[in-house]
């Protein structure tokens, strides 16, 4: 049985915008090959169903990300990809729409606001529809994210306008999102601050990561979450050694017993803004 409902495996972090609320990265850019990925991927193997191509980066820059979604694939996983989509033209979308491991596309429309000059919020909105619907019609899911409540959030409005012109109301309202049109969903949540040494601790006491995710670097470093954008929390690297013993490492089980306490024992988790809300 797969231990975790999700993996993040970082197939880059080299990333095309520069957005406000994103802390990027200083590791060295980088790109998995081919048959990195197949490696990695294959270690990952029975420990998840699902494979999320992100972490930091963004995925549409890969120039095999074709080959990696018909790889992923091959060994049996679903994929979930979440892009800035301002590379989601036409002949992209039809690439995406084509992969049949492809799961669900999750499109962060808070990247426009952050990055306004890149493109048109008209051309963009609607380049992000139009994929919806092509999605839709291949039986992808596409989630359209406004995760910037409390942030930048400041054309919301014609945004969400756009968006109505383009998938007409009544909308339906399930659980934590709008259902736009059959297998289109929007997303709304609040702006949320990332980990930093430096921050005030946030009050965090409990994370789900190492529980029902991890994430996995493009260098193959394993982190405990999707928020380590540096690798500060390192348990190992896959490529060096198999998954199993990466967590049952002095550390990984550290971490996993203080949060089953509500103590979390590293100081990145304790100033986490995200793991606040749990």
């Amino acid at each position: 049985m797969s231990r975790f409902s999700r993996i993040y495996l970082e197939i880059t972090n080299v990333c095309n915008l520069r957005c406000s609320f994103c802390p990027g990265t200083t590791r060295q850019p980088r790109f998995l090959s081919v048959s990195e990925f197949e490696t990695l991927a294959a270690r990952l193997r029975g420990y998840t169903e699902y494979l999320y191509f992100h972490l930091m980066g963004e995925p549409l820059l890969h120039p095999d990300l074709p080959l990696l979604l018909e790889r992923a694939g091959a060994l049996g996983f679903r994929v979930n990809l979440t892009t800035n989509a301002v590379l989601l033209d036409g002949r992209m979308g039809e690439t995406l729409c084509a992969a049949p491991a492809l799961h669900r596309v999750n499109l962060s429309l808070q990247a426009w606001e952050a990055n306004p000059t890149t493109v048109a919020l008209s051309d963009y909105v609607n380049q992000c529809a139009a994929f919806a619907r092509s999605g839709s019609a291949a039986g992808k899911l596409v989630s359209l994210r406004l995760w910037n409540g409390g942030g930048a959030e400041t054309r919301n409005a014609e945004i969400l306008s756009l968006l109505r012109a383009a998938f007409p109301e009544p909308w339906q309202s399930a659980q934590r999102n709008t259902v736009l049109a059959h297998h289109v969903f929007l997303e709304t949540a609040e702006q949320f601050d990332w980990p930093e040494p430096e921050a005030p601790e946030s009050g965090a006491a409990f994370c789900l990561g190492l529980r029902n995710h991890l994430g996995v670097l493009c260098d193959g470093t394993v982190v405990p979450c999707c928020l380590d954008s540096e690798g500060r929390l390192a348990l190992g690297n896959l490529f060096d050694a198999p998954l199993a013993e990466i967590l049952d490492s002095s550390r990984a089980r550290a971490m996993y017993e203080g949060f089953s306490r509500r103590e979390p024992v590293e100081a990145l988790c304790k100033h986490c803004g995200y793991a606040a809300r749990f």
